[in-house]
């Protein structure tokens, strides 16, 4: 399953320059400005959301449901998204994921009760595992294989870069009307629409040399060491990242250290600050040294800094851990993401895959904010954050048993 022929994907018979310095094919640019387009107002609702739903006279982990409800229905869904991309195409399913999100988000705007804002985001859930599993799927499809960790860590800086601007808006934005985040957001999920859906085109199918498209399917790639660790460090990822972290960081800069909403925009964006920092980094060694040392180190580093994060009881400690663990994390996505990748192989044909692996995060962003919301209520917002830690830390230790899935020919020389 994992490619060991050296060509680029999509283009037969291609090999890559030495060092690795081949250009990336237009589209990925294209990804990549619409993935920040798109973190600029998913950030822009993040520090928000837990404070609208709270609005609703609702308890902690009501709130938190908001954001564990998002990713339940990400998680059911997925298992269909790959047969629709593979029924449509990539950029059909891209396009009408998009509408359904900004039509979703427009409406928390007018929400008037609780029901509505979980009915919301249910099928903003729906609508967001349409255009993730659609633009991994071009990524795959458009990269070769010594170009996937650079390509995937310029979609992760992308949206990280959105993600440090986003908070800090949303944040200010919530002092003057805790509804406008809202529809900001949807304005910028219509801009992409415009502009980035029509830059986009369908990738070029690779060349009938007399064999069938090889699909790499779910039940074939979970037999590999390899892709389980990829589904056990995305789920850490999931739980810490985009689901403790997005429900409870708001939360606890303002009930545990006494700050306003504004600085908990500021805590979600120091973090993105630090993934920003090391993304480009991990691309680089993940494509010449391996997937595994950049996860490793990740894996450790936010594990340890988000173990203590709670029990910060300065609000510039509490940044400081927030950076620390911002820069672990970014060395974990580019090589996670293109490990499994890898196990796909060079023509992307692994919607399944790629929607197993997506359902991973989703599943720890729906039970992190849960599991997390109970601790914080009945021990304290400390031992949410350190099992939190903990969980990215048994992640180490399966990455450390797993095998590289860089493949050997198509590593370029040091």
């Amino acid at each position: 399953m994992v490619e060991q022929d050296g060509r680029v994907s999509g283009v037969p018979g291609r090999r890559p320059r030495p060092g690795g310095a081949e250009r990336l094919p237009r589209e990925i640019y294209v990804l990549v400005g619409s993935a920040f387009a798109i973190a600029i107002g998913f950030g822009l609702i993040a520090p928000v959301l837990p404070a609208f739903a709270r609005s609703f006279d609702v308890g902690i982990t009501a709130a938190s449901a908001v954001v564990s409800v998002f990713a339940f229905s990400r998680l059911v869904f997925a298992p269909m998204s790959g047969s629709v991309v593979g029924r449509f195409g990539e950029l059909p399913v891209f396009v009408w994921g998009l509408a359904v999100v900004a039509l979703t988000t427009a409406g928390l705007a007018f929400a008037t009760a609780y029901w509505q804002l979980i009915a919301l985001r249910l099928v903003a859930g729906v609508g967001s595992t349409m255009f993730t599993i659609s633009a991994v799927s071009l990524l795959v499809r458009l990269a070769a294989p010594h170009q996937r960790g650079r390509a995937t860590s310029l979609w992760a800086t992308g949206f990280l870069l959105g993600n440090i601007a986003g908070p800090l808006l949303g944040g200010s934005l919530a002092v003057i009307d805790i509804r406008a985040p809202f529809l900001i957001y949807a304005g910028l999920l219509v801009l992409v629409l415009v502009v980035g859906g029509r830059m986009l085109r369908r990738p070029p199918e690779p060349a009938d040399d007399g064999e069938a498209p090889p699909r790499t399917r779910f039940r074939d790639a979970v037999r590999t060491r390899a892709y389980r660790a990829a589904l056990i460090g995305n789920f850490a990822n999931g739980w810490a990242v985009f689901g403790v972290r997005i429900a409870l960081v708001p939360l606890v800069v303002v009930e545990a250290l006494g700050r306003d909403d504004a600085f908990g925009g500021i805590a979600l964006s120091v973090f993105a600050v630090g993934n920003a920092a090391t993304l480009p980094l991990a691309g680089r060694i993940a494509d010449r040294s391996g997937r595994r040392p950049p996860l490793i180190a990740g894996l450790a580093v936010s594990g340890a800094a988000t173990a203590v994060l709670g029990y910060a009881a300065s609000p510039w400690l509490f940044l400081a851990l927030s950076l620390v663990a911002g820069l672990g994390s970014g060395l974990v996505n580019p090589p996670l993401n293109a490990a499994v990748a890898d196990v796909i192989g060079a023509r992307g044909r692994g919607g399944s895959v790629l929607a197993g692996f997506q359902m991973a995060a989703d599943l720890g962003t729906i039970t992190g904010p849960l599991v997390a919301g109970l601790l914080a209520e009945g021990l304290g917002y400390g031992p949410a954050f350190a099992v939190t830690g903990a969980l990215s830390l048994a992640a180490v230790v399966v990455w450390w048993r797993a095998p590289e899935t860089l493949p050997a020919p198509a590593r370029p020389p040091a």
